[in-house]
């Protein structure tokens, strides 16, 4: 590491000791790539490094997160999409200085791009009429992501002028933009909860959507449609003797799922001291032994409920079920609405998207299910590719999760089983689990 030479030995120490120390092995196991991070420890610190992960699309399959004193260590067992070890130099090298940077988890610019956030009750068509609005006052869309949970939507979408190719800056267009979205939002009976703010800030995208739809408080909302098949199972119970909430979370393994729960917990001003992370057969197992900031655990039924209600919402959010259809076309005026309204003609409900644009192509995923929720039919989305185009719009399974078991010495620790043994003799079992003891006695 090279300094400044103004750099006294002081500030050298106080750097070494801030700068996370980053390891990462392809050699110790067969079906995954380990990456460690021993950092000091703050607020926040776990989240960032999963997001760093999680941004590149590569899946945890296994992970043990412990926090002792000042210091933490969190250990990742990481594949891509496929399933296989991370072997590109290039992302290795990413990994490892994205991780080993004391300002990893810091938010990128905005590139000037201008920010609309919105919620609102969802609805068919809903985005057709969102994009034409844009379309109409002249704002090109450049990225955005769509959420829809218990019939709620929550949307960060980024615009530019269209004339200007720059950020919208002009209070006037940006008054205009918030009345006619907020009018577009709320329908004819939604006018309270129906909210659109516009920013120039930089953020994370999805940790502002899990934000927004918190703060919309999807998680206490009955579902008017079923999009997901399956449930979560989450308890949370006390282990007085250590002064631990502990939470476990059960449910069908999928890409970002670590994410997904660490920001939730985050935003809910819990503090993660202890974790592990095992999938197997399709399925993910993750436990949490939190605190509140002040260092007590969840007090009352009330709180507990509220906990459990919340994991839940966090892992269906992005777990919405449909056909998934990929856009890739050049990108022109009116694109979106164009693509959008044919959807909402033809009967389907967009219950997730994905817009990106590069250079001038758009490419853009939609999840699309029939109005009330039920599998799109077959027919209907070919009708629809054929009006759009065979060959820019294109049906894709989902990325495949890799089912290929883990071995471990013991089994994880249960939902309804013993949770609450000495905190240990966990470290230890899973420090051998994760390689890094040769034994766990």
């Amino acid at each position: 590491m090279e300094w400044p030479a103004c750099t006294d030995e002081y500030e050298k120490l106080i750097i070494r000791m801030s700068t996370p120390r980053v390891v990462i092995d392809n050699s110790v196991f067969s079906s995954a790539t380990l990456v460690k991070v021993d950092s000091a420890r703050r607020l926040g610190i776990l989240l960032d490094a999963v997001q760093v992960l999680t941004d590149l699309d590569l899946s945890i399959k296994k992970a043990y997160i412990s926090a002792d004193g000042k210091w933490c260590m969190d250990v990742f067992h990481v594949t891509d999409q496929n399933g296989n070890k991370i072997t590109d130099e290039s992302v290795l090298k990413y990994i490892e200085q994205s991780l080993g940077s004391s300002q990893y988890g810091r938010i990128k610019s905005s590139n000037g791009l201008t920010a609309l956030e919105l919620t609102g009750t969802d609805r068919v068509g809903l985005l057709s009429e969102v994009f034409a609005v844009l379309g109409d006052l002249q704002c090109d869309v450049v990225e955005a992501k769509v959420w829809t949970h218990n019939g709620r939507i929550a949307s960060l979408i980024y615009v530019k002028d269209s004339s200007s190719g720059s950020t919208i800056e002009d209070s006037q267009k940006i008054n205009k933009i918030e009345l006619r979205l907020r009018n577009v939002l709320k329908g004819d009976n939604d006018i309270r909860s129906a909210k659109i703010s516009v920013s120039i800030s930089a953020m994370h995208t999805e940790r502002r959507l899990h934000q927004m739809m918190f703060a919309d408080r999807d998680y206490e909302r009955t579902p008017i449609l079923k999009f997901t098949s399956e449930n979560p199972l989450v308890t949370v119970q006390n282990w007085a003797g250590r002064g631990y909430s502990v939470v476990n979370v059960q449910c069908k393994d999928r890409t970002k799922l670590l994410f997904d729960v660490v920001s939730n917990l985050t935003d809910m001003e819990y503090v993660i001291f202890h974790a592990t992370i095992n999938t197997n057969d399709g399925r993910a197992y993750l436990e949490f032994y939190i605190r509140h900031k002040d260092g007590t655990p969840i007090s009352s039924e009330p709180e507990r409920q509220r906990v459990i209600q919340c994991l839940k919402a966090a892992v269906e959010r992005r777990a919405s079920e449909g056909v998934r259809l990929e856009l890739c076309k050049e990108d022109s005026q009116g694109l979106l609405a164009e693509v959008t309204r044919t959807f909402r003609e033809n009967g389907l409900n967009v219950t997730r998207a994905e817009i990106s644009t590069v250079g001038n192509m758009a490419t853009n995923i939609f999840y699309v299910t029939d109005a009330i929720g039920n599998p799109a039919d077959s027919k209907i989305i070919e009708s629809v590719r054929q009006k759009i185009g065979l060959s820019n719009l294109e049906v894709k399974e989902l990325p495949m999760v890799n089912h290929q078991e883990i071995q471990r010495e013991d089994e994880a620790v249960g939902i309804g089983g013993a949770v609450l043994l000495s905190l240990g003799s966990l470290v230890k079992r899973n420090l051998y689990n994760l390689g890094l003891i040769k034994s766990c006695s």
